[in-house]
């Protein structure tokens, strides 16, 4: 699984915010575009998704897989994303929000992907407990195991450690770099914090609306 991007530009009525550029991003690679707010980082994400709305416009395109997700709508181009909120579904369970965006199957099997992904997560027996219940940290890792059952072929992360405290921020790094490295899953990450940036990854800068190497 390889995730490229090819001359990808983003604009926001007719002013550029991203020039045009070219990214390849391999299995279990973690790519980081640095750059600051309003400069179009999460739009970019937005446009990988399939999820642009007016009146951001982007051109070029999209390849995961070696197939080019142009005109594809988002739940159907297998890329996952997390971002600063971890959007869980308040009127359901943990379990069932799990669930939700699972690929379909026999209940009995897709119930226990949902107990061995928590497990996996260390929240063995909290798959019937209401998200509310939950500390922000496990719900943050709740979060990428919903998006991680969903068994994407690409992961965006939009500043998702922004709202966790230092001491969770570095706990939850670990937790998502690590996973996404295992399952070699292509992944981009979109942040302002120097600290976010895994160790010996790749880092852009987005300046100017050009995006250029570290």
């Amino acid at each position: 699984m390889a995730l490229r991007l090819e001359t990808v530009s983003v604009n926001l009525e007719g002013h550029p915010l991203i020039a045009p550029f070219s990214l390849a991003v391999a299995p279990g690679e973690i790519v980081t575009l640095m750059g600051a707010s309003g400069s179009g980082k999460s739009t970019l994400l937005s446009f990988i998704a399939g999820d642009l709305e007016s009146p951001f416009t982007a051109a070029g395109n999209v390849r995961l897989d070696g197939v080019t997700l142009d005109g594809l709508p988002p739940e159907k181009r297998r890329i996952g994303r997390l971002f600063q909120d971890d959007l869980l579904f308040p009127h359901l369970t943990v379990a069932e929000n799990l669930l939700f965006g699972m690929p379909r199957g026999p209940r009995r099997e897709r119930l226990a992907k949902a107990e061995a992904a928590l497990a996996e997560a260390e929240l063995s027996g909290f798959g019937e407990r209401p998200p509310n219940t939950l500390s922000g940290g496990q719900r943050a890792r709740v979060a990428l195991m919903r998006a991680l059952v969903a068994e994407p072929h690409a992961m965006l992360l939009d500043e998702p450690f922004n709202k966790l405290d230092a001491a969770l921020r570095q706990t939850m790094r670990s937790f998502v770099f690590e996973h996404i490295a295992a399952r070699r899953i292509p992944c981009l990450m979109v942040t302002h914090d120097q600290g976010d940036v895994p160790a010996s990854g790749r880092l852009l800068l987005l300046k100017d609306a050009m995006v250029t190497d570290a």
